[in-house]
């Protein structure tokens, strides 16, 4: 709801609104289907700044907040492009919060202005398949070697392995049986994602084929002393300046694949005609729209209440986050699901673009944390109750 937007935030959202309609479905539709990164769109942005909306101006980049972020991630899902556009800028945008936050001076003059200008990609390099969403149990690990380190361990879900050079990658570095807590004992670095060391495989998925998703095959990969991020063994805290902007942002884009699709279901509503009237008519498909386009405007407040509490340091940023995420990928998931319901069989067709937006909002409720884990955070550090996992 733009009416509590400053007019900061309103410019990014209009900007970002005029360079996304130059890329149309059509557009997207063809790079999802032939799995091909939308370098053109990417370009785009980045020429324009804003690859660095989170990067501080000493570095090159605009020095804005995640509610900035947030805002202009909302417009690029909303114009068609969905998770595919907003996937190619996100994680450029928000994943060296770690690095702003903890790196060495060294590494912000190093690696921050080639982010902020597009030209460095860097992926995340956290999950893996015998962890999952248990982030305590990962086997990737590091050891010393002198002043440097070996790392060696696969990651999986990685995205935009393709492109990066770097990667910025969760390890254990003290066995987790000899930690005080499940989570200590892992570090983070900025490796290079050298692929002498490193073997990428992509991932064929249900959707969001324009941005890749893979796993990362690690051997004995040398990582210099000076690309740890922080401290050794409070990586996974220092990843949570990366991973609570994730769900704010992430949140916003649901929001906006939503309303994108609730626009597309309404305006068909109102030509398509069955019996000799439009079927806007019929409360059976009135009902359902006006009840996600609701829910879509109560998970916007949310994500940017969440937002503006991290920008000015708020306290329980991890359970706004969370609940941020969980009520907006829930209103986006069922508002593409219910225009494809008011397109009928048209919505199944590619054409019509519904069942892409279908397809990319689902992913929503599964990445970058399950509904169900979400709540549990929501459940034990916010209402109090006794962890359940």
């Amino acid at each position: 709801m733009d009416f509590e937007l400053d007019d900061d935030l309103k410019n990014i959202d209009q900007e970002a609104r005029r360079l996304a309609a130059n890329f149309d479905d059509e557009y997207w539709r063809d790079h999802d289907s032939r799995h091909e990164f939308p370098w053109d769109y990417y370009n785009r942005f980045a020429e324009n700044g804003w690859i660095g909306v989170l990067i501080p101006t000493h570095y090159g980049g605009a020095g804005l907040g995640v509610q900035a972020a947030g805002v202009l991630l909302r417009a690029v899902a909303s114009s068609g492009g969905a998770m595919n556009a907003a996937s190619a800028l996100h994680l450029s945008i928000f994943g060296m919060g770690p690095v702003i936050h903890h790196g060495s001076e060294e590494m912000k003059e190093k690696y921050l202005p080639p982010t902020a200008t597009g030209e460095l990609h860097v992926s995340f390099g956290v999950t893996e398949d015998d962890a999952g969403t248990d982030t305590s149990g990962i086997r990737t690990s590091a050891r010393r070697n002198g002043d440097d380190w070996i790392i060696t361990g696969k990651k999986i879900w990685n995205t935009k392995a393709q492109q990066a050079q770097k990667i910025l990658l969760l390890v254990r570095t003290t066995p987790k049986e000899e930690c005080r807590r499940p989570l200590d004992g892992m570090s983070l670095f900025l490796a290079d994602l050298d692929r002498d060391y490193c073997e990428i495989r992509e991932i064929p998925k249900l959707g969001r084929n324009a941005v890749n998703s893979n796993e990362v095959f690690i051997n004995d990969l040398p990582v210099s002393g000076s690309d740890l991020v922080g401290e050794v063994g409070r990586g996974f805290y220092q990843l949570l300046d990366g991973l609570n902007p994730e769900r704010i942002v992430l949140a916003a884009e649901a929001v906006g694949i939503g309303r994108r699709a609730i626009e597309c279901a309404t305006a068909y509503a109102g030509k398509r005609e069955v019996f000799g009237r439009p079927i806007g008519k019929n409360q059976a498909i009135a009902h359902p729209l006006a009840d996600s386009h609701s829910e879509l405007e109560a998970a916007d407040l949310l994500w940017q209440k969440a937002a503006w509490e991290y920008d000015r340091g708020g306290k329980n940023i991890g359970g706004l986050a969370n609940m941020a995420k969980i009520r907006a990928a829930e209103a986006g998931f069922r508002a593409c699901d219910r225009a494809m319901q008011v397109f009928g069989g048209f919505g199944y067709a590619t054409e019509y673009n519904i069942e892409r937006y279908w397809r990319e909002a689902r992913l929503m409720r599964i990445a970058p944390v399950s509904q169900e884990m979400a709540l549990n955070y929501v459940a034990e550090h916010v209402l109090g109750l006794p962890k359940s996992y």
